[in-house]
């Protein structure tokens, strides 16, 4: 019987959604070898999806796929790590001064409402803390009009907390006051002051990546 092409693309993204959340978290871990079969199995769902959804995510940077051997998970390293976190930087700069050259209102609001969703699922320690996180930082840059830019950012975004999810049980992770640093970026950014705002969110990056690197030297 033939699966209606909406079930199967359903499907394909379910267990994109599912494979992705276990690279990111390291519940798969880096190198680890993506056997089409165990995958299934685990997920309880056919191969063409499984199959689909690690070609998908060869896009994403977070599967490898190995000549004739199949898939892996993507490796890490020490200059992996660094060369994201120099693009977020990097393109992270011109997209924040982008948003900031045409602010409006909604846009405005739009910030504020997700630092609050984002305060709120920190003070509550729930599941919805990463999602919430993410939507604040992709905010500060929703306001290019650049489509491929904001993407590109979106994908080193998660590039990079997969590296803080691995080293999530290091000592003294948790000892910076992150929320103060995202306050300080909205209120920077909520007065128009583009170069403190740029600023004050590279040292946020940086500060992780300080971190992130001492423990990879470990």
């Amino acid at each position: 019987m033939h699966t209606p092409p909406n079930k199967e693309r359903s499907a394909t993204h379910g267990c994109y959604v599912r494979l992705r959340a276990m690279i990111l978290t390291g519940e798969l871990p880096p190198g680890h070898k993506l056997k089409i079969e165990e995958l299934r199995s685990l997920l309880d769902i056919g191969a063409s999806p499984v199959r689909e959804a690690l070609s998908l995510l060869t896009s994403d940077l977070l599967v490898e796929r190995m000549d004739q051997r199949g898939f892996r998970a993507a490796p890490v390293s020490k200059s992996n790590f660094e060369e994201i976190l120099a693009l977020r930087c990097m393109l992270e700069e011109k997209a924040l001064r982008a948003s900031l050259a045409v602010s409006d209102n909604d846009w405005e609001e739009t910030l504020v409402l997700c630092h609050h969703r984002m305060k709120k699922a920190a003070q509550s320690d729930n599941s919805d803390c990463e999602d919430a996180h993410k939507a604040f930082h992709m905010a500060l840059i929703a306001n290019t009009n650049m489509p491929m830019l904001a993407h590109y950012c979106a994908q080193l975004y998660d590039l990079n907390i997969r590296y803080r999810n691995l080293a999530a049980r290091g000592p003294h992770y948790r000892t910076r006051s992150v929320q103060n640093e995202h306050q300080d970026i909205l209120d920077a950014t909520l007065t128009g002051d583009a170069d403190l705002a740029v600023r004050l969110l590279i040292d946020h990056y940086r500060n992780t990546g300080n971190y992130l690197s001492s423990q990879m030297d470990k």
